[in-house]
């Protein structure tokens, strides 16, 4: 009896071993970072702010940006024909022809190769979330007057003004909510989360190192999020 006893307690001890770190830093960071959602309010106020935030990044040029090129992470790489609203989505060997008005007429391709049947779908699926999340990095600020999202203004303690921009519907993961931060000009600095995929509500991730694309559009290439970069590089906007 006594070597199965040794053996529990040796694996006892294995999962504790990676577990705990974990847990700690977890625990640090939840205590460290998390905040409760603000509220805001509602109204022409933050409807200006809204408006104030577009006019620093030059919405005009974004909205007659006809095609956008950009790899995320150089994990992911896409190119988004904005006119048409398709998407060519490329990792690893695969290639996802995406049709983001009929995403049931895209096509799956792996070396080259097309393929059908659940592996296709199951492709053309992940390419979506791929295209949903990745982009939303690139041109999250140019989305928040979308369809189905809630704006409000929140007074922060330093007495500046921050708008809380919420997706009651659309996307991945509706109901997420996001604090941007913007500059005098109102340009975003940064923006807090509130997201499904996190457990902690409030990280702030900044947006930095903007870039104006030959169309005119303006386009961040790096977020500091704790101790992560998010690059985005090959950036294209005709």
């Amino acid at each position: 009896m006594a070597k199965p006893k040794k053996i529990f307690k040796i694996i006892v001890g294995i999962v504790v071993f990676f577990t705990l770190p974990s847990m700690l830093l977890y625990g640090f960071i939840y205590f460290k970072y998390n905040e409760d959602l603000p509220t805001g309010i509602k109204g022409a106020q933050a409807e200006q702010l809204a408006t104030k935030m577009l006019n620093a990044l030059n919405h005009d040029a974004y909205k007659n940006t006809n095609y956008l090129e950009w790899t995320f992470k150089n994990r992911h790489h896409f190119k988004w024909n904005k006119a048409k609203n398709t998407c060519k989505v490329y990792w690893k060997n695969y290639k996802v022809a995406l049709d983001l008005n009929s995403p049931a007429i895209s096509e799956a391709f792996v070396n080259e190769q097309k393929i059908e049947g659940k592996e296709a779908r199951e492709l053309i699926e992940k390419a979506h979330s791929y295209f949903n999340n990745d982009s939303f990095w690139v041109v999250a600020p140019y989305k928040i007057f979308d369809a189905g999202t809630e704006r409000r203004l929140v007074n922060l303690e330093n007495g500046s003004k921050a708008l809380l921009v919420t997706y009651t519907s659309g996307g991945t993961t509706p109901g997420d909510s996001y604090l941007w931060h913007l500059d005098e000009s109102g340009k975003p600095k940064s923006f807090q989360m509130w997201v499904d995929i996190l457990p902690i509500g409030g990280l702030e991730a900044s947006w930095n190192d903007w870039t104006t694309t030959e169309s005119g559009a303006h386009l961040p290439t790096f977020h500091k999020f704790l101790v992560f970069g998010i690059e985005i590089t090959n950036l294209v906007g005709i």
